[in-house]
């Protein structure tokens, strides 16, 4: 929270659009709560009302949401959202759909409704249960675990794989190849040059797993 609010001063202070990314609501509204004394409503109220104060959110539906496709555009700016439903209506559809099917609308409303504390909580517990498993069978992550995917550090787990060789790609490769599990790649074939560490993303699918799927 505090590095929200820091952002959106230097944003306000140089006249620069601060648009969030709300895909993960429900997530960040639960850790929220766990780091604060408040109810999950009073957490999740929290979050909407900083988020709100931000004047511009997006939400990829496909996140906490549960949906197939779609998402939503949110602003407390009247003048803005009248441009946004112009260049909608030139682009994408009317704003009653947004180009979006009925059933997809459906979905959204449903995955906003069943999205939470308590799913997320689970979510995260099992997250945490994978991270500290393999950390505890030598296999380093990026510590702590987060609330939807677990980072293996790659470069420390091949150090024998030069940077060039892409040690987090070839361990993607591999496990597929062992497990057919699908990973992906967070290092130098994402970002080249740019890329800051070699690492492997292991996300976890919203009420996909059961504890004995993790084991």
């Amino acid at each position: 929270m505090a590095n929200l609010e820091q952002v959106r001063a230097i944003a306000r202070r140089h006249g620069i659009p601060l648009y969030l990314d709300a895909c993960r609501f429900a997530e960040n509204a639960w850790f929220i709560t766990s780091a604060r004394p408040a109810t999950p409503v009073d957490g999740a109220r929290h979050r909407a009302e900083d988020v709100l104060a931000g004047r511009r959110v997006y939400i990829l539906a496909k996140k906490d949401a549960f949906a197939n496709i779609g998402g939503l555009l949110c602003t407390n700016d009247d003048r803005l959202a009248q441009q946004e439903k112009d260049l909608l209506i030139l682009t994408e559809g009317f704003p009653t759909y947004g180009g979006l099917a009925g059933r997809d609308l459906d979905a959204i409303a449903v995955g906003l409704w069943s999205a939470r504390p308590v799913l997320p909580g689970y979510r995260i517990a099992s997250t945490a249960y994978l991270g500290r498993h393999i950390a505890d069978h030598g296999v380093p992550i990026v510590e702590p675990p987060g609330g939807h995917a677990i980072y293996i550090d790659a470069g420390r787990m091949l150090p024998h794989i030069p940077r060039g060789e892409f040690p987090a790609q070839s361990l993607a490769v591999e496990l597929y190849r062992h497990a057919g599990i699908r990973s992906v790649e967070i290092g130098s074939v994402m970002f080249g040059p740019h890329a800051q560490h070699e690492l492997l993303r292991l996300a976890i699918p919203r009420r996909v797993y059961t504890q004995s799927h993790i084991d």
